[in-house]
């Protein structure tokens, strides 16, 4: 499970690199830029739940 989870990490952190690649950062708020600005911030959403997750994993085993 964390092996799973790093590699989920290390995929969630690619899209948010590739999603700022898509930005056009002299028109940041632009509609093309949306779709670009909601996978970065998914991405983070994702990178902080899997972070919270092994987390856990780490308490609850200290706890057994």
């Amino acid at each position: 499970m964390k092996i799973f989870t790093s590699i989920l990490v290390v995929l969630a952190l690619a899209l948010i690199v590739f999603n700022i690649t898509l930005l056009d950062f002299n028109h940041l708020f632009d509609s093309k830029n949306s779709i670009a600005l909601i996978g970065i911030v998914a991405s983070i959403c994702a990178v902080l739940i899997l972070l919270i997750f092994k987390i856990s994993k780490k308490i609850e085993e200290r706890t057994k």
